[in-house]
């Protein structure tokens, strides 16, 4: 541990934005991956009680949403990219390494992030999104595919950019699925103009390496889904324990909404923390 605080790090030419708090010399440090269409803030009520806790979180604003990190064309967008921009992050800090939590797309991050670098990787939680492959299971072979039909429009050249970038307009959406009026305001004003690089998380899908999502877990994992979810169904999280190859545990919390780090802060906090407690044990 340096005991120096990160206000961001570089990987090659593109420069990340990072949010460094609580004790900069704990023993244990959480790397809080957020989603789309959303940045780092979006976890600042959990972090608040992850540093009460005693524990030391990074959290970025990840590849295409950080300004200085906003590559041209699809292909940058790459899963393979995401999770090394990650691991750069976690050899920059000096934690050596560290427990990952991620919501929505940061949990495809933080899972295939385990499953690639497990040398970097004490502990995973996927929240709301479970294991890549799960994923893609629950989608063959349950409802999840019509639950997942945005995937397909967001392949469209300008039109998603065209239609997400009205502030108004996406803050309708976002409020829609259960997003609070303030957070839907600040992401949607945070976002509007700068739509292409988070657009392209999901452009550049068809590009992944064969196989590069298939990698199972072997590290301590928790998977926190909610009921009230809209996008993500349990016939796909229910796929996950076939992709990890370690202690499991799914936490279904009843009657939240997609949002969970900002609709159910006190109790995500509270299974992170349990969570980081024992994977310190296990690895």
């Amino acid at each position: 541990m340096t005991g120096e605080r990160m206000t961001g790090f570089t990987r090659g030419a593109l420069s990340f934005d990072v949010t460094d708090g609580g004790p900069v010399n704990a023993d244990e440090t959480v790397l809080l991956l957020h989603g789309f269409p959303q940045t780092s803030r979006s976890w600042a009520p959990v972090a608040e009680l992850l540093h009460g806790a005693g524990l030391r979180t990074l959290a970025p604003d990840q590849r295409g949403y950080s300004p200085g990190a906003r590559p041209a064309g699809r292909a940058a967008y790459r899963v393979e990219h995401l999770v090394d921009d990650a691991a750069a992050l976690i050899t920059s800090s000096g934690a050596g390494s560290v427990h990952v939590v991620g919501h929505d797309w940061g949990a495809v991050v933080a899972w295939a992030l385990a499953a690639h670098r497990p040398d970097l990787v004490r502990s995973v939680t996927g929240v709301s999104v479970p294991h890549p492959a799960a994923f893609l299971r629950g989608m063959l072979h349950g409802p999840q595919l019509l639950h997942s039909w945005y995937m397909g429009a967001f392949q469209l050249p300008w039109l998603p950019e065209t239609l997400l970038g009205d502030e108004a307009r996406m803050a309708a959406i976002l409020r829609r699925t259960g997003a609070s009026p303030e957070a839907a305001r600040r992401d949607a004003a945070t976002l509007s103009g700068a739509m292409t690089g988070p657009l392209n998380w999901y452009r550049a899908l068809p590009l992944a390496a064969p196989g590069y999502t298939r990698r199972p877990v072997q590290r301590p994992s928790l998977m926190v889904w909610s009921d009230g979810d809209e996008f993500i169904t349990r016939s796909a999280v229910d796929q996950n324990p076939r992709f990890v190859l370690a202690p499991y545990r799914l936490e279904v919390l009843g009657g939240v909404s997609h949002w969970i780090p900002e609709e159910a802060p006190e109790r995500l906090a509270e299974l992170v923390t349990a969570h980081v407690g024992g994977g310190r044990h296990n690895v």
